[in-house]
């Protein structure tokens, strides 16, 4: 297909996609659609649950494999919305709708482009995957299917970045702090208050810094967020909980700094989750270094997403504005759709794994 028939048939997709209610771990509709389209298009996809994808027909074993992936499911739409979010609604250029940026426009355009790179000679593989559950981290998205897929080398990763190549990702850990005490009646000063116990943590956690700053992504950073503590008002709490929101950066593991936590704070220490990981991908690997030649400018993303699950070095590469992500009345321009479809084609012509 032209260009112009890319584009055109990126666009139509995404419009149906729109239309197509798919919040987290209701996608089902949504990888219909996908499904139905891919095998318009000549492809043979597979699908677990609410994910489906495609192997290059000329796959080989014996080659390095690139994924290149990007979410079908959303966020719920914001009460803000002055459009219809399931109204795919073109204006002067942008197309709006919820999930058109976040990350449709990706998605699509990595479609299309897959389709181009099969036909092409490569040294390398290319499976296309559209996965589900990936505003919610959960265990039937792209956790599901990696242990289905043959061993990946690298992956793309759709998420709107404005065409420029994110490296390095920080990771998310939620900590539970529990501070034990003992109940009292209040009148009589009776007990041992344990919002009173948790004031040295909260203060360590306030203001500690930890040492290992990325140049790509800052600093790792905790913010207490969430306290719960006490019955009623006459009665000293016994126990106070307290979570911790922490992006971790690239130099550190998650456990690492969950050690650290534990070390300085008197609180019971518990981590929700060690999934979440950050991501890093060398600058001198060659996904990157073929962006870097094509102009590109790498740098660091502070916002989460499927690479969090990924064993294997990956970019966040795609059209959109990570700003328009979850906003009221989000959308996507015609061009970017455009510009990335183009862009892929030719990173894939001239990347050598």
């Amino acid at each position: 297909m032209t260009d112009k028939q890319l584009l055109n048939d990126a666009v139509g997709l995404l419009s149906r996609l729109i239309a197509t209610p798919s919040t987290s771990r209701q996608e089902n509709d949504a990888a219909d659609l996908m499904e139905v389209h891919m095998k318009e298009l000549g492809l043979c996809p597979k699908r677990h649950a609410n994910n489906v994808w495609a192997v290059c027909p000329d796959y080989d074993e014996h080659r390095p494999t690139l994924l290149l992936n990007a979410h079908i499911d959303t966020v719920k739409p914001s009460k803000s919305w002055t459009k219809d979010p399931f109204t795919p609604t073109l204006e002067d250029g942008k197309l709006y709708g919820l999930g058109a940026n976040d990350c449709g426009g990706g998605l699509v355009s990595l479609l299309e482009s897959y389709c181009v790179a099969a036909k092409m000679e490569r040294n390398f593989n290319v499976i296309y995957l559209a996965s589900a559950e990936e505003e919610v981290s959960g265990d039937g998205g792209v956790a599901a299917v990696l242990p289905l897929l043959p061993k990946i080398d690298a992956a793309i990763v759709g998420e709107p970045t404005g065409m420029q190549p994110a490296i390095a990702e920080k990771g998310l850990m939620v900590v539970e702090l529990t501070m034990h005490g003992k109940s009292g009646h209040a009148a009589r000063q009776e007990g041992v208050n344990a919002i009173y116990g948790v004031l040295k943590d909260l203060e360590w956690i306030s203001q500690y810094k930890f040492e290992r700053i990325s140049p790509l992504l800052g600093p790792t950073i905790m913010n207490a967020t969430m306290i719960n503590a006490g019955t009623q008002h006459n009665v000293v709490p016994d126990t106070c909980n307290i979570v911790v929101d922490v992006r971790v950066n690239e130099r550190y593991t998650l456990q690492e700094v969950f050690d650290i936590i534990r070390r300085h704070v008197k609180s019971e220490a518990r981590a929700r989750s060690m999934r979440l990981a950050p991501s890093h991908m060398e600058p001198t690997h060659p996904l990157v270094a073929t962006c870097v030649e094509m102009g590109m400018t790498p740098y660091g993303s502070p916002t989460l997403s499927d690479q969090a699950l990924m064993p294997f070095p990956s970019i966040k590469l795609g059209p959109g504005d990570s700003a328009r992500s979850h906003t009221a009345d989000e959308y996507v321009g015609i061009d970017e759709i455009g510009h990335a479809i183009q862009t892929y084609v030719s990173l894939f012509k001239k990347l050598r794994l």
